[in-house]
């Protein structure tokens, strides 16, 4: 395998703030999927020749450059950045949140709208912040669902 290509059926993690990556190996391992934990700095993953970190430099947007530039139709992607999700499914990639939610074709284009106007609302608001809510039993039973069906659907 050349260093920029990967094997089919890879999951590739912006594993930043990523509380599914323990479900993401367990799913991975069942289908022989291959995983790549992408982030500025070093994770602990499992020892297995189909999980591999992938340590970028911390400029802004190397992980999510590392991940786009490797995004295939072969791939699924976790990520709850919309401009990620946006890039990945321009090359095709399969886009799943964090809570399993999947971007798609349909709905990145009012995601990206929210996105919009809600960081407008936080540039006026001076301060007041929020965050999403917290990630639940519920967030992560419909992850692994969703994960699992989207790698019965690659094959």
């Amino acid at each position: 395998m050349e260093p920029d290509t990967l094997p089919p059926k890879t999951i590739l993690v912006d594993a930043d703030a990523c509380p599914v990556k323990e479900e993401i190996y367990r799913v991975a391992a069942r289908y022989k999927a291959h995983v790549r934990v992408v982030s500025n700095s070093p994770f602990r993953v499992p020892v297995s020749e189909r999980v591999k970190r992938v340590v970028v430099s911390d400029s802004f947007d190397a992980a999510d450059d590392w991940i786009a530039e490797h995004a295939t139709p072969e791939s699924v992607v976790i990520t709850a950045d919309i401009l990620l999700a946006e890039r990945c499914l321009k090359a095709g990639a399969r886009v799943l949140k964090h809570d399993g939610r999947e971007f798609d074709a349909a709905s990145i284009g009012s995601a990206l709208a929210t996105r919009a106007i809600m960081e407008d609302l936080r540039a006026g608001m001076d301060g007041i912040g929020g965050g999403p809510p917290p990630f639940s039993k519920a967030d992560r039973s419909r992850f692994l669902q969703a994960l699992d069906r989207v790698l019965v659907q690659l094959g």
